[in-house]
């Protein structure tokens, strides 16, 4: 019998994996000084989806997430 493979979990904190396999992370500068910032800049912040190459590692990364 195989060992169970393990959730790496800092993946699994920042990267959202959609119904159809798509894998989306945080975009970046949403942190701090956010006044002098517009309300599109800061309101939309999933939606920066992964390239193919860096689909195939989360996909080991991630086992269970997306089946």
């Amino acid at each position: 019998m195989a060992n169970k493979l393990k959730t790496h979990k800092g993946a699994q904190k920042r990267i959202k994996v959609t119904k159809t396999k798509k894998y989306l992370f945080d975009k970046s500068c949403n942190n701090h000084l956010l006044t002098n910032k517009g309300k599109n800049r800061t309101s939309h912040q999933y939606g920066k989806q992964l390239t193919k190459a860096d689909s195939k590692n989360m996909e080991r990364l991630l086992p269970y997430t997306a089946k």
